[in-house]
């Protein structure tokens, strides 16, 4: 399917000598490249009519927004997360798209929004690539970071779907998210939460990320480099890091992460670590993991390795677990075997430094 752009060139792009300076050294999230694309749905998502304008590829910069613009009011905003990789032959690659584009379906559904066709969000990363990839980095643990989004911009301060939205990409060039792959400190939160059973928990929406943060501050005041969440009403079953999914390694190669339960976001990068120790001969398995059993582990030493995935970050080994009363986990802890061996093989796959046999990597430039 062929699909038609607008495209207006940025008039004032960066200068390759300012391009250069960023690239070496991004950081994460704090530079854009020199254009957006960018899609209006004008309908009625409660009776399904509704259709997609024309994309346009055009300058980045600021979005304009009425006052009574729903997404500021109702919260009507989902968004997804990837990256670009720059492979040894100049060419720029993507991992598993159409698992993103899905998810941002899976959560339109739950925030009653337009779904976006996939092919429209792969061209959107196609054609933002193409005209950005002077942008892609290439050095080690370097990508093209983009983030698809989608917003409510009707004008309407009535509590009902809005009827105009607004989809978007935009590209950032980024480093290491944590800067380091030594292990690092999480902490408990044991007075909030980031979602509950009938929420938005397994949507990939901002109102999520906003409730983790009070969290995720009161760690960084300890030390700790994220937050872990679990559910009072299921023994302290573990959920997921606040932005991040978290996984245990046992001596009998078994593989434990918590299973989806509609509170907790199903992570591509989660999904393809599941193949992947099991193409290694790995016991994979989804079920409730307690807090109790994560001490008792450490305790017993059945438990070897802890380490939390997501896109930003892709695979960080955890040290400890800290709490005001207590750390479950050794002080001495460093980067587990299993966790290093999946690390390298997925940045591989991503990378094109280790073969792609399950088409997961997509070319975009």
């Amino acid at each position: 399917m062929s699909i038609d752009f607008q495209r207006t060139p940025n008039p004032n792009p960066a200068t390759a000598q300012q391009r250069e300076e960023i690239l070496a050294a991004p950081g994460f999230g704090q530079h854009f490249t020199d254009h957006m694309v960018t899609i209006e749905w004008t309908g009625d998502v409660e009776s399904g009519e509704g259709s997609w304008g024309t994309p346009h590829l055009q300058p980045y910069g600021p979005l304009q927004l009425d006052p009574a613009a729903a997404v500021l009011h109702y919260g009507q905003e989902i968004f997804e997360g990837l990256k670009a990789y720059r492979h040894d032959d100049g060419s720029v690659w993507t991992f598993r798209p159409e698992s993103n584009a899905s998810r941002l379906r899976r959560s339109a559904q739950r925030l009653v929004m337009p779904e976006l066709p996939e092919e429209l969000f792969l061209a959107s990363l196609r054609e933002l690539v193409s005209a950005d990839q002077d942008w892609v980095p290439s050095g080690d643990g370097q990508s093209l970071y983009l983030r698809p989004f989608m917003i409510a911009t009707e004008s309407y301060l009535g509590v009902r779907p809005a009827r105009r939205y607004l989809f978007c990409v935009i590209a950032s060039p980024a480093g290491s998210y944590f800067g380091t792959v030594d292990t690092v400190d999480i902490w408990l939160s044991q007075d909030y939460a980031r979602a509950g059973v009938g929420g938005t928990g397994s949507a990939k929406c901002g109102g999520n990320y906003a409730a983790s943060l009070i969290a995720q501050m009161e760690g960084e005041a300890h030390g700790c480099a994220q937050v872990l969440f679990t559910d009072s009403n299921r023994d302290h079953a573990v959920e997921e890091l606040g932005g991040m999914n978290v996984f245990f390694v046992f001596d009998d190669d078994r593989l434990v992460t918590p299973e989806l339960t509609g509170t907790i976001l199903e992570g591509v990068t989660r999904s393809s670590i599941i193949e992947l120790a099991e193409a290694r001969g790995m016991t994979v398995e989804q079920r409730r993991f307690t807090l109790d059993e994560w001490r008792e582990g450490v305790r017993s030493g059945h438990l070897t390795e802890v380490f939390a995935c997501g896109t930003a970050a892709v695979i960080s080994p955890v040290g400890r677990l800290i709490s005001p009363q207590e750390a479950i986990g050794p002080d001495d802890a460093r980067p587990g075997e299993v966790t290093m061996a999946l690390r390298e093989q997925l940045l591989g796959i991503q990378t094109g430094a280790v073969e792609d046999t399950r088409g997961w990597t997509s070319r975009l430039a």
